[in-house]
């Protein structure tokens, strides 16, 4: 305990002193106030969970490539009164590598994982990898955004969807997420997933995904209307577009989170989702319902005491508010982002305390 105590300290002087550099540079601004609470507010989660002699959580964040997507979930997860971990890459057994990236004899023309070697990972999972050692330590995982999934690795395996356009496979996340999810679930290690992680959740538990919902909605002749992601604009870019989502179980994990029916402006950046819940231990929570097609946008498994998939990104929001973007208003409110974290690292410390507790019986 006073080991984990003194790092819970250094890590949070050192966060304090670069949030109040900032603080600093922006006097003026309406949400100084709000960072300082929410800063505050995470010493004082980090200090009950040491002085209860619980020590601090560790959340890991699932290794992937884009940094900019680690810094705005570090920073959700610090509000929510955890400690952020990068975990390590996990790489399935007696597969080849060249550096960190996963050997181009295993992926097709467009960048999937051939069909006889996803059904390898899919038989074996994280069995003979190195996933004891990513996962030392580590209280619970975040699993974060991204691009599309080899459609190999789902149970029933689906060709490329075509789109030229979406082509940004990265198959070496693919393994080392689809290993690190499946102990994470055989573990009851809580986890959260963030838009692709959601589809991540789908899955490894045996659900198919939508690859692409304007084909789907052009199939079904209905408009899809750039509600789960926005059009491109005049430089070529696109940006979070803010949605509604109703819940559709008040006994889920989610409306503990929400507390309300709808949740309002959840910032969505997706082309893909999770197409039904049908033979898995899944259950739906939340949807959207566009030109009368309905979209999931969140799924939790009902064996795990916390395995929580939303569609959405909450973190953006808070990286919003506490940036101050533009549109900020727009999305929903900072304290309802954290609380999705707040809710993962408490999962985490009831996960702790039942292993302590079997642990001493054995």
């Amino acid at each position: 305990m006073v080991k984990d105590f003194f790092w819970l300290m250094l890590l949070f002087i050192s966060i304090f002193a670069f949030e109040m550099i900032e603080i600093t540079m922006i006097c003026d601004s309406k949400n100084t106030c709000l960072k300082i609470v929410l800063l505050m507010q995470g010493l004082l989660l980090w200090w009950s969970s040491a002085c209860a002699g619980d020590g601090i959580v560790r959340v890991g964040m699932a290794w992937q490539r884009q940094a900019y997507n680690y810094d705005r979930v570090a920073r959700s997860i610090i509000a929510a009164g955890g400690v952020p971990v990068i975990l390590e890459q996990t790489r399935p057994a007696g597969f080849d590598y060249d550096g960190e990236n996963l050997s181009t004899l295993y992926l097709d023309e467009n960048g999937i994982l051939l069909q006889q070697y996803a059904t390898i990972v899919k038989k074996l999972t994280y069995h003979g990898s190195n996933i004891e050692q990513v996962m030392d330590g580590i209280d619970a995982v975040v699993f974060l955004g991204g691009g599309d999934f080899s459609p190999t690795l789902m149970r029933v395996p689906q060709p490329w969807h075509g789109i030229e356009d979406e082509r940004n496979y990265d198959t070496t996340r693919d393994l080392s997420e689809y290993l690190t999810m499946a102990y994470c679930l055989d573990n009851d290690i809580p986890v959260l997933g963030l838009c692709r992680g959601m589809q991540l959740l789908g899955i490894v538990s045996g659900a198919p995904l939508i690859q692409d919902l304007k084909t789907h909605f052009d199939l079904l002749g209905k408009d899809e209307g750039s509600v789960h992601r926005s059009s491109r604009d005049e430089q070529g870019n696109r940006h979070y577009t803010p949605h509604d989502v109703r819940i559709v179980d008040t006994h889920s994990l989610l409306w503990e989170i929400v507390r309300d029916s709808v949740i309002t402006g959840v910032p969505s950046w997706h082309h893909q989702a999770v197409e039904n819940v049908d033979d898995t231990r899944l259950k739906v929570t939340a949807i959207t319902v566009t030109d009368g097609v309905k979209v999931i946008e969140a799924i939790e498994r009902t064996d795990k005491a916390f395995a929580l998939g939303v569609q959405f990104h909450p973190e953006e929001a808070i990286r919003k508010h506490l940036d101050e973007d533009n549109d900020a208003k727009s999305f929903m409110q900072l304290y309802q982002g954290v609380n999705y974290f707040k809710a993962l690292v408490n999962a985490a410390l009831e996960h702790r305390k039942k292993s302590s507790l079997t642990h001493s019986k054995q």
